[in-house]
């Protein structure tokens, strides 16, 4: 290969990692911006300076001694487990039995659950409202839950084509051995959706974790409410502690960032396999 040609493609990978490199950064910045500004006394909030000039944690210990931190994460990891658990199941069945047992009006669900997916999640807040308030769920664990479980259709269709994957061959020699499906479910497909079920379960519980609509229409009790909902209580007639909302933010940020930073590369990875089956 001509050193020219060297030059040239060196040059071009150079180009586009300064690319990639500026685009992070600017989706990088908001959070950053917001992390230094926790870190800054009350005088200095508004300062155009990104660095304080006498950092101070006492907006984080605002956060953690009176703020109910422990209770709305709770009830925030309550939530969102939920969600990812009920979702998981829903897709794992859903998938399963579209493809295993291939019904004659596959084509039809397919559609819907794809047509589902244009659906605002706002278009169905209303008759959620209304089913959760004649349950008796308000403020309660289920009308956190429950209702959220209607938008299983992309677990569906992200699981069924993993499950696709698997070779007929294999399903049919358990079929013939006598195998039933829930056998065949537990012991076969479920060893081999293991990858895109974590990515999935992982994705839902990231997604569900920064929902904020449903736990305030849901939830509006302070005790019993998400860290989302929560975090207007920094915000008051009195005036907006601007502060204590950064650090409240970054700490209960915190854990799910940790949750996608162990398995950002499972979450890639499904649904990079998925386009491609």
């Amino acid at each position: 290969m001509p050193s020219s040609e060297r030059l040239r493609r060196a040059a071009g990978g150079v180009c586009w990692h300064l690319a990639l490199a500026g685009t992070a950064l600017g989706m990088m910045f908001p959070v950053l911006w917001a992390l230094l500004a926790s870190l800054k006394p009350d005088n200095e909030i508004y300062s155009p300076a990104p660095v304080a000039s006498a950092p101070t944690l006492e907006h984080y210990r605002h956060a953690l001694l009176d703020w109910p931190v422990a209770t709305l994460l709770r009830n925030t990891f309550t939530m969102a487990a939920g969600v990812a658990a009920g979702q998981v199941v829903i897709g794992v069945l859903g998938a399963f039995a579209l493809v295993y047992f291939a019904p004659r009006g596959r084509a039809l669900v397919l559609g819907l659950l794809t047509t589902s997916l244009a659906i605002p999640p706002q278009a169905l807040v209303i008759p959620q409202f209304l089913i959760a308030a004649r349950l008796g769920w308000r403020n309660t664990e289920w009308g956190l839950i429950v209702p959220q479980l209607g938008a299983s259709a992309l677990a569906v269709l992200v699981l069924m084509q993993h499950v696709r994957a698997i070779p007929p061959s294999v399903l049919n020699a358990a079929r013939l051995d006598g195998a039933r499906p829930r056998e065949i479910l537990w012991h076969i497909v479920l060893p081999a959706l293991r990858p895109a079920v974590a990515a999935v379960a992982i994705l839902v519980l990231i997604t569900t974790w920064n929902e904020y609509l449903w736990p305030l229409l849901a939830a509006p009790r302070a005790e019993d409410t998400t860290v989302q909902i929560g975090l207007a209580q920094f915000q008051t007639a009195e005036g907006n502690d601007y502060g204590g909302l950064l650090a409240a933010a970054t700490l209960t940020s915190l854990p799910i960032l940790v949750v996608y930073a162990i398995a950002a590369r499972r979450v890639t990875d499904a649904f990079l396999q998925t386009g491609l089956r």
